[in-house]
């Protein structure tokens, strides 16, 4: 019974002719424009900003209710991340399968999802699944809002770290960029713990008794940070890696990421502080409990605890 249904989604989710035949194309494909790219983010900045106004001038200082929306926002994108993180295991080994003939003398499998070709071409499977976690980003945006609404927060952190991440999802596509493959696999599993977590508290249900988006950012980064010097190791011993100024950007991002993350984490435990999270029954109380972690390490009243914040509710 198993096998059937592998069988079956493997079909729908790596060799339906519209993914074996995808093409990333400035006319054929939604969004795949630098002009959309950089409108986009322009519209979310002042849409952001716009919102926050109103509120202030309006004195609404109330939380808005939002009922259900950001549970089922939840639901979705966990919904979304499982499919992208499925769908592109898949696709890999089909490509893997398909290609292996043309880089089985300079490659193996292990370093082609760290290190693509070069010439590589943004067409196929893997790529039809990178265009579709590109499209997700948009929808990540979703979470300012709800933020903006229910908690009146609205930093140049959380704009500047969205926005990134949409360039940065561009230009895996626009310069086919190697590591790709291995980041998407991350992020999108990642993700789906996270929104699926945020989903069972956003219902009512327990929380875990530790701060546990939180960990799996910093799961995350780490995945990253191993990656990202495997790919520097190969790209110099290889012969090349395809998309390396890409991959440039990329790595400097998630430095400074980890970076800030390791700033916090060193003054946590120099200050040797025990921190107890409160039991968290819904997501919004999830996030007031990540402030009430950062509180005791910012002793001495600096800013950097809002982008630390920031920075872990943006996941």
């Amino acid at each position: 019974m198993m096998e059937p249904m592998i069988q079956s989604l493997s079909y729908w989710l790596s060799e339906h002719p519209s993914i074996i035949g995808f093409r990333w194309n400035h006319s054929q494909n939604w969004g795949s424009t630098w002009s959309f790219l950089f409108t986009s983010i322009a519209g979310y900045i002042a849409l952001s900003v716009l919102i926050r106004l109103i509120l202030a001038v309006f004195r609404c200082r109330k939380p808005i209710p939002l009922g259900p929306i950001p549970a089922i926002h939840s639901l979705g994108m966990a919904l979304i991340s499982i499919t992208i993180f499925i769908g592109i295991l898949f696709s890999s080994a089909a490509e893997i399968r398909d290609t292996r003939w043309f880089w089985r003398k300079s490659k193996t499998p292990f370093q082609w999802f760290l290190c693509f070709p070069l010439g590589t071409r943004p067409t196929g499977r893997v790529f039809f699944w990178s265009y579709v976690f590109y499209l997700s980003r948009f929808l990540h945006l979703l979470r300012t809002f709800f933020a903006i609404l229910r908690h009146r927060k609205l930093t140049f952190f959380r704009l500047f770290n969205q926005s990134i991440l949409i360039c940065m999802s561009f230009l895996w596509l626009e310069f086919s960029q190697s590591f790709q493959v291995v980041a998407i696999l991350c992020t999108s599993l990642i993700y789906s713990v996270v929104y699926g977590y945020r989903f069972w508290t956003g219902i009512g249900l327990r929380s875990a008794c530790f701060p546990f988006v939180e960990n799996c950012q910093v799961l995350l980064l780490g995945c990253n940070l191993v990656c990202h010097v495997a790919v520097l190791f190969l790209h110099f011993v290889k012969g090349g890696c395809n998309g390396i100024g890409a991959w440039v950007f990329n790595s400097v991002l998630n430095a400074a990421l980890l970076l800030l993350f390791m700033n916090f984490y060193v003054k946590m435990h120099m200050r040797k502080r025990r921190l107890v999270v409160p039991v968290v029954v819904s997501e919004d109380q999830e996030e007031e409990s990540i402030i009430q972690l950062i509180k005791p390490i910012n002793l001495l009243g600096r800013p950097q605890s809002r982008g630390v914040y920031d920075l872990l509710c943006c996941i």
